[in-house]
């Protein structure tokens, strides 16, 4: 797969013999030419096609073939990757084909077109969010090298009085410090003395003015962008709205949050078959490398580059909910043994397992073990109850009797 042409192969076995044969087209990736490569896939009654995802270049091949009926799968380029010295995009092409053929390709997750369209507004979303976090560093960044230390003094450079200050040191007026006073909302003209030892003797030239009010209408400009992609996000999401939901049962997930997860693995859970392969996918399990019994690694891998930190964030608030402790207690007994930051991947793995189970059954937010934490009565009653029906039908499916 490139980005002007693919090699496909055909593979057939015929009746009479073992011996697979091969059949080998080249096709460019203009919309005309991968029509004509689904006629030749179905002329050859050939409807299960395996590729790997070269960047972006796949996703245009997915969307006709997926149209035309062809089922894909997409095979992460370092399972299918041919021995090097002995490769070109032909033996490519058959190598894909012959492991593909005997079972040993892993498909990629591709969720269905309304949630890749979701996708693709949350993590444009997520750009947009970095790159606002560092307008506001880099228009803080211009005032500190003009000797203006307000930061040091106010908790948020963009609050009402922090605003109306650098909005009147950017101005081209004579500073007046009695003026600068007045700008201070209430809460702040306590600390009015601190405010204006941080700004005595700055020192701003007319070109750094003009370039903090570059950066100030940068970063205004990149808050409408926001505004409209979260208008755009609000409409995709309606028809999701109950597992947004049934998200928001878990402590620590606000309703971003919970639209990111479901842009990033959908709402069907049989995609993934178990919650251990979807925290695999997501990059939150253990890595296994040994060799002559000696593990050499268990960091885990750089996947899920979106969802991991949505759930690690999550993370990070669950620990700090007073209201529901569940995760606290968690997350301090793992953190006395692994350290804290191996403790809160732990945790991002449990809240993805709930996840899973949420989907699966439909159920809000209702650990098993709930019953064991120090929660109100009310809820410890509940749980202990559901945990012995659980047990009673176990050994009722074991041929015992409970009275």
């Amino acid at each position: 797969m490139h980005k002007r042409f693919l090699v496909a192969t055909i593979i057939t076995t015929p009746t009479d013999s073992l011996q697979p044969h091969y059949q080998k087209k080249r096709f460019s990736t203009f919309n005309s030419d991968l029509n004509r490569f689904a006629d030749w896939l179905h002329e050859n009654a050939c409807l299960d096609v395996c590729m790997e995802s070269t960047g972006k270049y796949w996703v245009p091949v997915f969307n006709i073939l997926e149209m035309r009926g062809i089922r894909v799968v997409i095979a992460n380029p370092k399972w299918v990757k041919a021995v090097k010295g002995n490769k070109d995009d032909t033996k490519d092409s058959k190598w894909i084909g012959d492991l593909f053929r005997i079972g040993l390709v892993k498909s990629s997750f591709i969720p269905d077109k309304n949630i890749r369209i979701l996708r693709e507004f949350t993590r444009y979303r997520y750009k947009l969010m970095s790159m606002r976090s560092s307008e506001k560093n880099r228009f803080q960044n211009a005032f500190t090298v003009c000797n203006v230390a307000l930061d040091s003094v106010v908790s948020d450079m963009f609050g009402k009085s922090a605003t109306a200050i650098t909005d009147y040191l950017a101005s081209n007026e004579p500073f007046d410090a009695k003026h600068c006073v007045s700008l201070l909302q209430r809460s702040l003209k306590k600390k009015a003395d601190a405010v204006l030892e941080s700004i005595e003797g700055y020192s701003i030239t007319d070109e750094q003015k003009l370039r903090i009010g570059i950066i100030r209408e940068h970063l205004d400009h990149i808050v409408g962008l926001i505004d409209k992609v979260d208008v755009c996000i609000n409409t995709l999401v309606s028809g999701y709205e109950s597992q947004i939901n049934l998200l928001c049962t878990i402590p620590g997930v606000r309703r971003d949050t919970a639209i990111t997860i479901v842009s990033e693995i959908g709402v069907d859970m049989s995609q993934f078959g178990s919650s251990k392969r979807l925290c695999c996918w997501a990059g939150l399990t253990p890595g296994n490398n040994e060799s002559a019994g000696k593990k050499k690694s268990v960091r885990i891998s750089r996947a899920g580059v979106y969802l991991k930190p949505a759930l690690v964030e999550v993370a990070h608030a669950a620990v700090k909910d007073k209201a529901n402790p569940y995760y606290t207690l968690k997350y301090e007994r793992i953190a006395k043994r692994r350290g804290k930051k191996r403790a809160i991947i732990a945790i991002a793995r449990m809240i993805l397992t709930a996840i899973y189970e949420m989907f699966s059954t439909g159920e809000v937010w209702n650990p098993l073990d709930l019953y064991k934490v120090d929660m109100p009565e009310h809820l410890k009653e509940k749980q202990l109850a559901k945990a012995v029906k659980q047990a009673i039908r176990f050994l009722e499916a074991q041929g015992l009797k409970v009275s």
